[in-house]
């Protein structure tokens, strides 16, 4: 798709001024410049162009609230000036899968203060010797680099952009206590159960209790019939 046409239905129906994420990846880019993107996009703080076959960024406008740039997977070899000039609020840089050579060509983000993550993968500047060495010495101003900080300890969810990690803690414990609280409410069913069950047990002892007393009244009163029912003894004859 054409990246203007693309940025088109990406508004659906809002002013530039409102979007503050702009994803146009896989679009077709003309003569691998970029389009249609303008300095109207004041509020843009992401910005994605993966693979849309740019060569330079040299007509990337000012945008003074951008904070991540994803470029990956395009012909990208130099002319980072621009970066440094327009966008100076940028903290994370994606250059991934592009044609950087050399150390020098990445020289102008050194004017990028607050830039702390930028990802390099898949370019031939990764193969030399000294590589992660010395682009924590030319920026200093990284804490990531390809994912890991000088220490070559890995970015915990892209280094702060899962904020919700002290959320997902609240869940589980929530999620914990609800536990705690069905197996209280599981104990005071069962207890329930047994005090029914035990409730059952004296009903059917007072059942049997009086099943047992009807029989014993029902022996009595076949004893008395067995009693009234036997015939005295004939009176004597006298000759």
């Amino acid at each position: 798709m054409d990246m203007k046409k693309r940025i088109h239905l990406e508004l659906r129906n809002r002013t530039p001024s409102d979007v503050q994420e702009l994803v146009l990846d896989n679009c077709r880019s003309n003569e691998g410049k970029m389009e249609g993107v303008t300095e109207e996009f004041d509020n843009l703080e992401l910005l994605s162009l993966i693979n849309v076959g740019l060569i330079n960024v040299s007509n990337i406008p000012k945008l003074g609230k951008l904070k991540k740039l994803e470029l990956s997977d395009n012909r990208i070899s130099g002319g980072l000036e621009v970066l440094a000039e327009r966008l100076v609020n940028l903290t994370h840089l994606n250059l991934s899968g592009n044609k950087f050579k050399d150390i020098s060509t990445l020289e102008p983000l050194k004017k990028l203060p607050i830039l702390k993550s930028l990802d390099l993968f898949n370019c031939e500047v990764t193969n030399l010797g000294d590589y992660r060495e010395s682009i924590f010495k030319l920026l200093p101003q990284l804490t990531y680099l390809d994912g890991y900080d000088i220490e070559d300890c890995e970015a915990s969810d892209s280094d702060g952009e899962g904020d919700g990690i002290d959320d997902d803690d609240d869940d589980e414990e929530g999620e914990s206590e609800d536990f705690d609280e069905e197996e209280d409410d599981d104990d005071e069913e069962v207890i329930a159960e047994e005090d029914d069950d035990s409730a059952e047990s004296e009903e059917d002892g007072e059942v049997n209790g009086d099943i047992d007393d009807d029989d014993d009244d029902d022996e009595d009163d076949d004893e008395d019939d067995s009693i009234s029912d036997a015939s005295p003894p004939p009176p004597p004859q006298y000759l």
